[in-house]
């Protein structure tokens, strides 16, 4: 009977010992982007980056609806790689970024959707404007980074949606309405103090 009980204690230790405890992570500046694509009179596609993301990332493989994500995207990262449009995007005739010098996203569900994929909804504040927003993520990598050597994150995750959503609908239908929206992401564990 004690040699059960033993037993018993030992099989509970070890299977506690599986489960992973969720793990927080700082988002990475300089390996993450966030790019926007839209039609520009149906001739081209031209991109902007979004950079200077700040964040965490809350994962917990066991209990993925426990995860989150909470992000802050800085307008004074934007580059269109032409100055003078880059100024008129940051103008009042789109992002406004003197009254809205910044963009958010914080997510409310997160669940699995098959392998190494989830799907994060949450809510993206642009423009002053908040909306929900759906993240068909794809999870590229967990483990211990190389360089950093501490536990590392990497994702990628795509949406569409409407500017003038969000108050920024200058110039549609010729210049596209749909956004779509690109996202790559490195995150690592905090360094320990």
């Amino acid at each position: 009977m004690f040699k059960q009980i033993v037993l018993a204690a030992a099989l509970s230790v070890a299977s506690a010992a599986t489960f992973a405890a969720p793990v927080t992570y700082d988002i990475d500046p300089n390996h993450t982007d966030v790019i926007a694509s839209w039609s520009h009179f149906g001739f081209s596609h031209p991109v902007a980056h979004f950079g200077d993301v700040d964040g965490t990332i809350v994962y917990d493989a066991d209990n993925v609806g426990q995860s989150s994500v909470n992000v802050t995207i800085p307008l004074s990262g934007l580059e269109s790689h032409v100055p003078d449009f880059n100024d008129h995007l940051l103008s009042a005739d789109f992002f406004d970024a003197g009254q809205f010098p910044e963009i958010t996203f914080k997510s409310s569900k997160v669940e699995a959707a098959g392998d190494s994929k989830l799907r994060i909804w949450g809510e993206l504040t642009v423009h002053g404007v908040t909306k929900q927003v759906l993240l068909d993520t794809t999870i590229n990598k967990l483990g211990v980074h190389p360089l950093g050597k501490r536990e590392a994150a990497g994702f990628d995750a795509r949406t569409m949606i409407k500017r003038s959503d969000f108050g920024v609908g200058k110039y549609a239908p010729n210049v596209s309405d749909e956004v779509e929206i690109r996202i790559t992401v490195e995150a690592m564990v905090p360094k320990a103090e």
